[in-house]
Formats: structure tokens, C-alpha cells, sequence
């Protein structure tokens, strides 16, 4: 029996007196899809620089091909085939394509002049080799995220790689982004690459994975078929059932909160992939949680943008009325006057600043609460921090380190406590878990449906089916802008994707 292209053994590492492996193995086969799973500081990350050169393993062993094989730094691991590909793309937005495939490779002219046509010819050959039709001049920031990830796919190919290490590669990706990266993995996988995939995304493992590894608590949990029951993933994750990741719905609502009657938001200017609300009607009452469906495209983000007042400046047409009274939803400042709340699809971006403590991160909405003639009150600061960190559990239990050094599900945690702490009677949500590990992510819908049991009122739009299923009382689904269907909740994944398809169920 030939050696695995790829084996760990005993890995163990430390940080300190923090022990982040213990005795970890891991095999990666020829030509196989390995998933790795695990919570948020299961290891994963760990055992995945050490593999990119990044860390030595303070004791074990790793083999290529059967040989056993040290790393300094990642360069000394990409010159042994492996090719790590972060969440955060090793690109440069403002080269193009050809540019960011050769970068510090770069093909010269005799002369010392660099050969820009002989690289783009090169750079269209590789895009076309795994039959992706991109122009090799156009600037990487003008492309999609997943246009983004297969170039860096393609640099990573281009060191003659046999090992791929993907980072949560669909996190941020659309549904036709998500089937494109999978086909050209299955390809790459044809030719013999191995890929280490990395996901907390549990309903794509059967789809894409040949095996899956399971992390906890920095060891090997377990080592099971990629269409093992959901259930013994999940069990394998936090060590426990869970079988009640969603609570139970509201038995009833009260008043309407948000009432939008045949209203349309017309756009100031024409934006690329913005697609304006028009001719929407729904509501959401109190104690209600509410969920935005629709493939990419379809209108949900834009939607929640225009009742905060975001996005491309424009105005409301027909009925908008929050607790009974028509308002105009036209700023951030009548949104939020109104009782609306917001939480952005992208935490890192614009939710959080990463390099600022939690504590003030958390009281930035309410700052003018806690600030009595203009000077911050250290003590309700105080209050206020430590209500959100018991109302959502945030670890560590430390409001003075960078936000930014939390865990994504932590992260997700101060976005939504920093938006509580306003008092608000309408949540808009975008997004609400994406790249939050299963754990985390219970705890976040027991937290929305407690507040919603105290009367709140919640908007969510998803990409995640199953999320919006199993945590709304009522789905409304979205197609080009305009609502087209409304399911209560438990409705099957099959109905609504046929309505957000425009088809029969």
C-alpha cells in the first residue's frame, strides 16, 4: 500500500502554558478531499500552519510521500509542494490577474523590462486550464470573491503544488461561486492534488469531501465518511448531542412592528449586482423572527440596507410604518430613531474595529447614553459592558483585548451585543453566522429567540437554508427585488428554493 501524500503524526504544539495539539494525526491521500472540522480553537488552525511552515511542531512528525519532511517557514513548505489558501486572499487588488499570478516571479524582457504581454498569455492559459474564462489584464479588484479564490487557486498551482490547504474557501462565496469552486476542486482532484478543506459549513462535507476529521479541544475527535448523520458531525464538534440547536418558535406575536405595503426603494444611481426592493409587502411583529430567502442576487441584503438607511442613497415608495406610524427610512439617524438596528454581513469590515478593545467596541452605539455632558461615565461604560458580556457570553471575559483577537463566533457576539445595548425594537440581521462554527452558533439563536420572547422584533436574511427554516417563525422569499412567496417556518429546503428559483416545488 503506497505512503499518503501528506501524514501528520503525534503533532503537538504550544503556546506558553496553552497546549493548542495534542498527539495529533492526520493523513492526506493522492487525489482525496479531506475535511477538517472543529469549533473555533479545536486546532485547526494550528495544525493547518503547521503543516504551511509557519510553526514546527514542538514534538511529532510530518511526511511527504512517505518521507519525513521540516519546514523553517512557508517557503520551505510551498517549495515541498504545499500551497495554503487563507481567508484572507494573498492578492493584490490593485494589480491584475497576471500580475498577482507572477508576483516576484515576474517574466522579464531582455533589457530588464518586464514582459507583460508573454505573462498574460501565460497567466490565460492557466484560467483557461481549469476553464475559467477571466482576463488576465483586469484588475483582481474588479472581480468576484469567488473569481478571487479560484486566481488564488490558480497562483498557488502555479508552484507546482500537490497539496491544497483551502481556509473556509465558500464562507463568503455565492451559491453558483460555491458549485464552480467545487467542480474545479473535483478537477484538481483528478490530477491527482490533494486538499485539505476546511469548513465550518456542515451541509457542503457530503457534497465535496471524500473523508472528514473532526477536531476538539486541540485532539482528533473523530475520523468518519462524509455523509455520516449530521447529528454525529455535531456530536463530534462539541462532544455533546445537540439536538436542540434551534429553540422553539413563538407560540404567538404581538403588534406589528414593521409593515411594508407595496414599497419600492428607488436607487439614486445604478450600481452593479444591487438589485432595489420594489413592490415589497410584509411585516414583522413583536416577539417575531422573520426570515429574508432568495439566491444571490435577489434582494435581501439590499432590502435590510434600505430600511437602515444604507447603502446607495435613494428614497422609500409606498407604505413603510414602524410601530403603526409611516416613517422615511432616508439615514442611519431615522433608522436608528425609529428603533432599528442593524448587524452588517461583514464584521470585520465594517462592524468592528479589530484594533480596538471589546469594551469600546461594544458601547460605540450608546455612546451619547453613557456620555452625561459629554464625558464618557466610566462606570455605566462599565454597566454597559458588562451586561452584553453576560447577555451573550462573550469569551474571554477580558473587555480591554482587541476584538479583532477574538474568535469569529465571539466576534459575531460583540456585533449583535453592541446593537442590543441600543434598546432597539427591530433587528435587522445579514448574515448572522456566517463563519461561526456550530457551537457558537446555537448559542447566538438561543439569544435571538430569547429576545424575541422579550418582545423584540427580528428581520434575518440567510444563505443558509437550514438556519432560516429551523430558526424563523415565518420565511419570506425574495426573487429580482420583489417578495414572491411566504412559508411558516419548517417549511421543506426543496419549496422554498423552487419559489427563490422562480419554479414549482
Amino acid at each position: 500500500m503506497s505512503a499518503p501524500l501528506l501524514s501528520v503524526t503525534g503533532a503537538v504544539k504550544r503556546f506558553g502554558g496553552v497546549q493548542a495539539l495534542r498527539g495529533v494525526d492526520f493523513d492526506l491521500k493522492a487525489g482525496e478531499i479531506h475535511a477538517l472540522l472543529g469549533e473555533n480553537g479545536a486546532g485547526k488552525s494550528t495544525l493547518m500552519n503547521l503543516l504551511s511552515g509557519v510553526y514546527a511542531p514542538d514534538e511529532g512528525e510530518i511526511r511527504i510521500d512517505g518521507k519525513p519532511v521540516t519546514f523553517s517557514n512557508p517557503r520551505e513548505a510551498q517549495a515541498a509542494g504545499i500551497a495554503t489558501i487563507f481567508q484572507e486572499l494573498d492578492l493584490v487588488p490593485s494589480l491584475d490577474v497576471a500580475a498577482n499570478l507572477f508576483l516576484g516571479r515576474e517574466l522579464m524582457r531582455p533589457g530588464g523590462m518586464l514582459d507583460v504581454p508573454a505573462m498574460r498569455r501565460e497567466a490565460k492559459r492557466r484560467l483557461e486550464a481549469i476553464e475559467l474564462a477571466i482576463d488576465p489584464a483586469r484588475l483582481v479588484a474588479d472581480l468576484s470573491i469567488g473569481q478571487r479564490q479560484v486566481v488564488a487557486i490558480v497562483k498557488a498551482l502555479s508552484y507546482a503544488s500537490r497539496v491544497l490547504i483551502m481556509d473556509e474557501p465558500t464562507a463568503a462565496l455565492t451559491v453558483g461561486e460555491v458549485e464552480r469552486l467545487f467542480d474545479i476542486m473535483r478537477k484538481l482532484a483528478a490530477t491527482g492534488v490533494g486538499t485539505v478543506y476546511i469548513s465550518h459549513r456542515l451541509e457542503e462535507v457530503p457534497e465535496i469531501a471524500d473523508r472528514v476529521t473532526v477536531m476538539r479541544d486541540g485532539r482528533v475527535a473523530g475520523i468518519t465518511e462524509p455523509h455520516a448523520p449530521q447529528a454525529e458531525l455535531v456530536r463530534l464538534l462539541v462532544g455533546r448531542p445537540l439536538d436542540e440547536l434551534y429553540p422553539a418558535r413563538a407560540r404567538s406575536a404581538g403588534k406589528t412592528l414593521l409593515s411594508l405595503k407595496d414599497a419600492s426603494f428607488r436607487l439614486a444611481r445604478e450600481s452593479a449586482g444591487w438589485q432595489a426592493p420594489s413592490g415589497i409587502s410584509l411585516e414583522v411583529r413583536e416577539g417575531e423572527i422573520v426570515g429574508l430567502a432568495g439566491i444571490m442576487g435577489a434582494g435581501r441584503t439590499e432590502l435590510l440596507s434600505a430600511l437602515y438607511g444604507t447603502g446607495l442613497a435613494g428614497r422609500w415608495h409606498g407604505e413603510v410604518a414602524v410601530g403603526g406610524r409611516p416613517v422615511k427610512l432616508e439615514s442611519i439617524n431615522a433608522a436608528r430613531k425609529a428603533g432599528i438596528a442593524f448587524v452588517t454581513d461583514d464584521r470585520r469590515g465594517s462592524g468592528l474595529m479589530l484594533r480596538m478593545a471589546v469594551g469600546l467596541n461594544l458601547v460605540m452605539s450608546v455612546i451619547r447614553r453613557i456620555s452625561p455632558a459629554g464625558l464618557m461615565s466610566p462606570r455605566r461604560q462599565a454597566e454597559a459592558v458588562k451586561q452584553s458580556f453576560g447577555q451573550f457570553d462573550i469569551r474571554p471575559k477580558n473587555p480591554d483585548i482587541a476584538v479583532g483577537a477574538l474568535s469569529g463566533g465571539n466576534q459575531q457576539k460583540v456585533v449583535l451585543a453592541k446593537e442590543i445595548l441600543g434598546n432597539p425594537r427591530l433587528l435587522l440581521l445579514d448574515e448572522p453566522t456566517r463563519g461561526v462554527d456550530v457551537g457558537a452558533k446555537g448559542e447566538i439563536y438561543a439569544r435571538l429567540r430569547a429576545l424575541a420572547a422579550q418582545g423584540l422584533g427580528i428581520l434575518v436574511a440567510s444563505s443558509e437554508m437550514p438556519e432560516l427554516i429551523g430558526l424563523c417563525d415565518r420565511i419570506v422569499v425574495l426573487r429580482q427585488g420583489r417578495n414572491v412567496a411566504e412559508f411558516n417556518g419548517g417549511v421543506d429546503e426543496h419549496t422554498v428554493l423552487a419559489a427563490a428559483n422562480g419554479r414549482e416545488a
